[in-house]
């Protein structure tokens, strides 16, 4: 018997989060009752044309990430959730949201089809700011996603509704990464990623108070900022506090080595009174944070996870915004 949990493992070696969001340019979500199988999209209620439709997509590797949702309804429910959640351009919070109340799950690829190829649906499409926060506790795909992912789900919807928080939806998902980071889960629109997650911490991205330190220890990142950026917008959020959730954002690197061990990164914010700010960073390879360890449950072989540092950073421009008194 395989008594090995790769979550276990990886707090026990003090493996760092950051740097563990991955980049889309979209999210399809896709409402799906469990059980679900392995490979997600193979699973019995699941029709065969989306299957079709995920398999051509990952074949063409667009920037798009599936992934099935389900709640604690979707059994009982009469109408499929589609929700496609689109990488905003420039300086943004994120992604913007289109919703689509499908009366079943045979037509989500056609619905889908025609929004990628930009022509309009017959299906209205709902854009009113919604939270979804994605759980994952696909545990077919790794175990560790059932033994932490399912009971955090289950007291974080107890928590969300002793919050009153009525735009907050939380979902069960399909497996999107990390689950060596269980419970881990995704925070939409905003596409930040979380792991090693208890209702303390849960609490505190939820209402965007108590002490912004708890960030060090389960923010994998925003996903959309390159991997090694992640880093140095986590130094950022530090320094700026809960404000930092309430700047436009957006981020490159500008240059990086041949040999992929130094980088040079930048980061554009602006506040909520338009000053706009231009942060840069030297990023290189941390050996001392990077680790050799099994990623997954079911993995027999180490795999190494290298992990990036800023050397330094500094405020290369500001435009700040007066008010005349």
């Amino acid at each position: 018997m395989n008594t090995f949990f790769c979550s276990d493992y990886a707090r026990q070696v003090g493996e760092d989060l950051i740097g563990s969001a991955t980049n889309y340019e979209t999210y399809i979500l896709v409402e799906c009752p469990p059980p679900w199988n392995t490979e997600a999209f193979n699973s019995r209620w699941v029709p065969k044309n989306l299957q079709l439709l995920v398999e051509e997509i990952t074949r063409a590797k667009l920037p798009i990430r599936f992934l099935l949702i389900a709640n604690d309804i979707s059994h009982k429910a009469d109408e499929t959730t589609l929700l496609i959640y689109q990488k905003k351009q420039g300086l943004s919070f994120g992604y913007c949201k289109y919703e689509f109340h499908l009366p079943n799950i045979e037509l989500v690829a056609g619905v889908v089809k025609k929004w990628l190829a930009h022509s309009t649906t017959d299906y209205q499409v709902y854009t009113d700011a919604t939270r979804d926060i994605l759980v994952c506790t696909h545990g077919s795909h790794d175990k560790c996603c059932a033994r932490y992912g399912n009971p955090f789900y289950f007291h974080a919807a107890h928590t969300v509704a002793d919050l009153q928080l009525d735009n907050v939806r939380l979902w069960k998902s399909s497996h999107f990464g990390g689950h060596r980071f269980a419970p881990t889960a995704i925070d939409l629109p905003e596409g930040r990623y979380y792991g090693v997650l208890n209702q303390e911490t849960f609490k505190s991205i939820l209402t965007h108070t108590g002490d912004i330190h708890c960030l060090e220890k389960v923010y994998r990142g925003w996903g959309i900022l390159p991997n090694q950026l992640q880093v140095l917008e986590r130094e950022l959020i530090l320094h700026h506090g809960w404000d930092w959730f309430n700047y436009k954002i957006a981020g490159k690197i500008l240059e990086q080595s041949l040999d992929n061990q130094t980088f040079l990164g930048e980061i554009s914010c602006e506040s909520p009174d338009g000053s706009l700010y231009t942060y840069q960073a030297q990023l290189i390879q941390d050996s001392h944070k990077s680790v050799k360890l099994r990623s997954t449950c079911n993995s027999q072989k180490e795999s190494v996870l290298v992990k990036y540092a800023i050397a330094n950073f500094w405020l290369s421009s500001t435009k700040v915004v007066s008010f005349a008194q």
